[in-house]
């Protein structure tokens, strides 16, 4: 998404994956409406939509903030930098993009426990569930059936 721009026309500007909003960034790490850029006068105001992965102003987690030129807003693992027409006073070294490691899958979690050793899923809390209980209700409930049907044949045959 390197070089993405977007110039801000409108009062309300929305951030998000989806395909509704007025600036869309297909990425995971994005919510669906991530936040919106409000226009505010002179001043640009980033309010976060109660994104999952929070909206971030110089690194900094906000609900909402004024946003000045220059600065950094990250939404997820995206980041991006408000800028003017008008050039810069003094050019600022930005600091450099870091890309965030994403979690472990279920299927690596199990692959490494197999590696040291065997992967322990009765202390886990993946332990396989038995069939047991399944098979003792079944029973139970059989065997209340064949009682509720002897005693409604007794009623039956006893009140003729």
């Amino acid at each position: 998404m390197t070089g993405r721009t977007h110039q801000l026309k409108a009062e309300k500007t929305t951030i998000g994956r989806l395909e509704d909003n007025t600036f869309q960034i297909a990425e995971p790490s994005v919510s669906s409406h991530h936040c919106e850029v409000l226009l505010r006068g002179n001043d640009i105001v980033v309010r976060d939509l109660n994104s999952t992965n929070g909206t971030y102003l110089s690194g900094e987690k906000i609900t909402e903030a004024t946003v000045k030129p220059g600065q950094i807003l990250r939404l997820g693992q995206v980041e991006m930098r408000l800028e003017t027409d008008a050039p810069p006073a003094a050019p600022k070294k930005l600091d450099q993009t870091m890309v965030m490691k994403r979690g472990v899958s279920l299927n690596e979690l199990a692959e490494k426990g197999a590696r040291a050793g065997g992967f322990d899923t009765a202390s886990s809390g993946f332990a396989r569930k038995s069939n047991r209980a399944n098979r003792i209700f079944w029973a139970a409930a059989g065997a209340f059936g064949v009682i509720l049907v002897v005693v409604i044949l007794y009623l039956i045959l006893n009140n003729r």
